[in-house]
């Protein structure tokens, strides 16, 4: 089961107090403490087997007023100049997405960066999916359209991109890739928490053995991540 694919009740990443802003759902604060961090390993053990988004006539006022910082700004995500999600070696810092989050509901966040929108939804299922909300087109930003099929679907109006929800790939339009994923957890108390990022095309576990692989070595090393070795204190828990 992926970490970003899960049913509700997961477990409990390591505690910081980011803002939440949701499309549809609650959210909010959570204060956290060293307990925390221990949950947010065994959840990446366990799991591994924009501030609001922007609407169509937001749109047609970008592309009307700054037409020319668009266009500039598409040629850099379309040649990899821009920054992309998922593009950091090293394990952000993990952030509160919101206190809960039903089936049918998103929420609109930041993550990994205050400038980098993301966007997670409860598909009907209970499945937790997220994903950057920067189109990889022309770095439009991402909504999801609750009424267009099972799962919905994620769409870019800028040029009708339009992404599957359930794992973030090119359906239809003008779109080079799918959506960089950003990895989710869900605490024992429902609260949904951002913990880390992949880019476009990475399976899971690559992700989380680049980005922990330092400040996590045991961790990494029980789910297999190549060239990590398990620790003497490591080995002896498995005896």
């Amino acid at each position: 089961m992926s970490v970003t694919q899960q049913p509700p009740g997961g477990q409990q990443p390591p505690g910081q107090q980011p803002p939440g802003h949701s499309s549809s759902g609650p959210s909010g604060p959570s204060g956290g403490g060293a307990a925390d961090n221990g949950g947010a390993r065994e959840a990446l053990h366990d799991r591994i087997s924009a501030d609001s988004l922007t609407t169509r006539r937001d749109y047609l006022r970008i592309v009307t007023t700054v037409s020319g910082g668009l266009a500039i700004g598409g040629l850099g995500v379309a040649g990899g100049v821009l920054e992309r999600h998922g593009d950091s070696e090293t394990a952000p810092t993990p952030k509160k997405v919101t206190d809960q989050l039903q089936p049918g509901e998103s929420v609109a966040f930041r993550f990994p960066g205050d400038e980098d929108r993301a966007v997670a939804v409860r598909l009907a299922d209970g499945s937790l999916v997220g994903y950057s909300a920067v189109c990889t087109h022309l770095a439009c930003g991402v909504l999801w359209r609750k009424d267009r099929g099972a799962d919905g679907e994620l769409y870019c109006p800028c040029h009708e991109g339009v992404f599957d929800a359930r794992t973030g790939e090119v359906t239809a339009g003008p779109p080079p890739r799918g959506l960089p994923r950003v990895l989710l957890v869900e605490r024992d108390d429902g609260s949904v928490w951002a913990l880390a990022t992949a880019r476009s095309g990475e399976n899971i576990k690559d992700a989380v053995c680049r980005q922990f692989k330092d400040s996590d070595p045991e961790s990494t090393a029980r789910i297999g991540c190549p060239g990590v070795r398990r620790t003497t204190h490591d080995r002896g828990e498995q005896t």
